[in-house]
């Protein structure tokens, strides 16, 4: 976990803490916070360290299927039930069961879940037999489950199971500091990944990530390094804006100088189109084909752009 600031020292302190024990956990912090990373600290430095560490996100889980995925079943339980499965509790045994995004569980399936924590027994669909297993049980949530319970949308009784020992991590922006870190450490990843050459960030570009509000936290702040790493062949150094020239008083431009909205838009949206396409030409070295891989499009819709824009490969 990279950072140096004093909510990141006491999230840490906090995290070896709980690593220590055997009790439930939950964490809580906004989204792109690095929740999933903490669970993992918390596994991989305690005693179940070499016993599996399985992840489950809640939110992707139909309510229909909770049950299977949890716990298994026998064959024929279900229409597409063609061979007996053991669930992710199963798989989880001797370890920790990660239950990522706890908060979007449905009434039904907090129950479910209720009734399995109280003493970590359960029945795989279709049979009768009861089972047992051994879990470490870390929760984690985007939204705060006390402010869901006073609201009525998650269960009481579940939260105080699984909120035996809590952590809230703190937001990007509560960090001072640590987004020169970070930046800097998603730099020497990629390069390494792609074998490229990674770059020291002037003081120019640190002063514009800081000034950024990253409501999206580390995992946006690590996207956007992956993209400008790709597509800039480094973070870019923020330039100034030229003067602009004075413009001519034609149906164009307002009565101060101002450019018509929607002249203004198209213009930028051209620019940045523009701009783009030849970033990602270069970066392609001229291979239309993978150029359009690399930004999600169809090589025909690519080629268009380019003659849109009257972009040659050579030129690019």
């Amino acid at each position: 976990m990279v950072g140096a600031s004093a909510a990141h020292q006491r999230m840490v302190a906090q995290l070896e803490r709980i690593a220590a024990t055997e009790a439930p956990a939950l964490i809580e912090g906004e989204t792109g916070s690095g929740k999933e990373l903490a669970a993992r600290v918390i596994h991989y430095g305690g005693l179940r360290s070499a016993r599996p560490f399985v992840p489950v996100n809640c939110g992707a889980l139909p309510e229909m299927l909770i049950e299977s995925e949890l716990f298994g079943h026998e064959r024929g339980a279900f229409t597409d039930a063609r061979q007996a499965r053991a669930g992710l509790v199963a798989e989880a045994n001797g370890g920790t069961l990660f239950l990522d995004e706890v908060d979007a569980l449905s009434g039904k399936a907090q129950v479910t879940l209720l009734r399995f924590l109280q003493d970590q027994r359960y029945r795989p669909l279709g049979t009768a037999r009861e089972l047992s297993t051994d879990v470490r049980v870390v929760a984690a949530s985007n939204r705060p489950l006390a402010a869901l319970v006073a609201q009525g949308a998650f269960r009481a009784d579940l939260m105080y199971r699984l909120k035996i020992l809590h952590l809230v991590l703190p937001p990007l922006r509560e960090r001072v500091g640590d987004i020169d870190l970070l930046a800097t450490h998603f730099i020497r990843r990629f390069s390494a990944k792609y074998g490229l050459p990674a770059r020291t960030l002037s003081a120019q570009e640190l002063q514009w990530l800081r000034s950024q509000p990253w409501p999206g936290n580390i995992r946006e702040l690590e996207n956007w390094v992956h993209r400008e790493f790709l597509m800039g062949g480094g973070i870019p150094v923020r330039q100034e804006e030229p003067p602009r020239p004075e413009p001519a008083m034609t149906e164009d431009w307002d009565d101060s100088g101002l450019m018509r909205f929607q002249l203004a838009k198209a213009e930028a949206v051209r620019l940045f189109e523009q701009d783009y396409l030849q970033r990602a030409l270069r970066q392609a070295e001229g291979n239309v084909t993978r150029a359009a891989q690399m930004v999600g499009k169809e090589r025909r819709a690519f080629g268009k752009l380019l003659k849109k824009h009257g972009i040659e490969r050579d030129a690019a």
